[in-house]
């Protein structure tokens, strides 16, 4: 079993920035992958960046160069930084854990840029 637990998010201007974070607890070194989709009202969860155990990184082409995901391993914490953000960055961001056998979602935090 594995645990995810998210913050960082809220309102904040266009052109500004934030930090998520997902903290894991539980069967940690079943863990593969670690990242983070996003679902906007009305539209499907897409993918936004992800993290493999061996340190290979994958973005979502739309985001790349406004969007870093890292990680903290003393932690078990991976965090989403993200500049320049957009009003159609609103959503509310999920971060994943994927095992052999199964995904884990946190319970999402909602991310608003508006003016």
């Amino acid at each position: 079993q594995v645990q995810l637990v998210e913050s960082g998010g809220g309102l904040v201007q266009p052109g500004g920035s934030l930090r998520l974070s997902c903290a894991a607890s539980g069967s940690m070194s079943s863990i593969s992958t670690m990242g983070w989709y996003r679902q906007a009202p009305g539209k499907q969860r897409e993918l936004v960046a992800r993290m493999h155990s061996g340190g290979q990184i994958n973005y979502a082409d739309s985001l790349r160069g406004r969007f870093t995901i890292s990680r903290d391993n003393a932690k078990n914490t991976v965090y989403l930084q993200m500049n320049s953000l957009r009003p159609e960055d609103t959503a509310v961001y999920f971060c994943y854990a994927a095992t052999a056998n199964r995904v884990y979602w946190g319970q999402g935090t909602q991310v608003t840029v508006s003016s």
